[in-house]
């Protein structure tokens, strides 16, 4: 007898670019496709937890309303542990969109971030939420390392950057993976209007160095933008290497145009570019689905490989 299969969606990180992950989730929930579980990371994790909260149009909202005066009005500085504290971002995330605990969400959500001691991968599924995904987010270097439980995490995009395994562990038969964090870029604009409204220029802390062919030296960048551009290829080589050890069973890529990993203010594209991933992918989506024939577990199979499921580097949930 075939059952729908249980459908994971791994959402991964990327820093501005993680918006499209708004558009991803939209584009798949219009097309009546709703997950039975949500995996982030970084960005992924924030944006997750959202929809799993039922609070992704009002994430969106804000996200729309960005600017660079907002975003930078975000920073607060902190130089002990790392650039910024990061209690600015975390008071706002708990105000505006998910203020709860694990067990309350509507959809089962967990988090990746890492220990910054032990460098094991942690997987988050219990306790505050907000306090969950500022771990998960928490860029080694750029914020402040988040105590929980005695461990001192960071971004789970040091260890696991899209979070397929995770999906999988929490009983996923099907995961679709989305993958922003990848440098590759050039693709044509998804909305050319959006695009040319979004064109605004960043203050320099945070400028990327000018990549123009006209520039016979390229301006020395930024910290920040040293820090973020270190971890991005990072995070990419990471990546690439565990989804073809883990891989999905659709894997979507949405393309940007010149997209800096701090232009939080250009949500729109990032929004528009995950909308035109899924609908590129549709068939690969329909396909995995349609002809997936799940096989009925038996009662506390799914608890039981997500308590056992282990991988090197792997420490348990907190």
């Amino acid at each position: 007898m075939s059952h729908r299969p249980k459908i994971g969606i791994a959402l991964g990180g990327g820093s501005a670019r993680g918006w499209a992950h708004v558009g991803v989730l939209q584009a798949l929930s219009a097309r009546g496709i709703a997950p039975d579980f949500i995996a982030g990371c970084s960005m992924g994790a924030m944006v997750g937890a959202a929809f799993a909260a039922g609070r992704i149009k009002e994430l969106e909202t804000w996200a729309l309303a960005l600017d660079w005066k907002r975003v930078v009005g975000l920073v607060d500085v902190g130089l002990r542990g790392g650039l910024f504290k990061g209690d600015r971002l975390l008071n706002l995330f708990h105000a505006q969109f998910v203020e709860c605990q694990f067990s309350e969400l509507s959809v089962p959500f967990a988090a990746v971030a890492t220990d910054l001691v032990t460098g094991q991968e942690v997987w988050l599924r219990e306790g505050n939420v907000s306090h969950a995904v500022r771990a998960s987010c928490t860029v080694p270097g750029l914020f402040r390392p988040v105590l929980r439980e005695g461990r001192y995490l960071v971004d789970g995009s040091v260890v696991n950057p899209v979070p397929v395994s995770l999906c999988r562990a929490m009983g996923a038969q099907v995961v679709i993976a989305v993958d922003v964090g990848s440098r590759r870029v050039g693709g044509p604009p998804q909305d050319a209007e959006l695009a040319s409204k979004t064109k605004v220029r960043p203050p320099v802390f945070f400028d990327m160095a000018d990549a123009s062919p006209l520039s016979v030296i390229p301006p020395l960048p930024s910290i920040v933008a040293t820090l973020l551009g270190a971890i991005d290829i990072m995070q990419e080589c990471i990546g690439q290497a565990r989804l073809v050890g883990e891989p999905p069973e659709v894997l979507l890529t949405p393309r940007f145009e010149q997209f800096g990993t701090f232009d939080y203010h250009r949500a729109a594209v990032a929004i528009a570019a995950g909308r035109h991933a899924v609908a590129q992918m549709l068939p690969v989506i329909d396909e995995a689905l349609g002809m997936f024939t799940a096989q009925p577990h038996p009662d506390g199979a799914n608890e039981s490989k997500l308590t056992l499921t282990s991988s090197p580097g792997f420490a348990p949930s907190i």
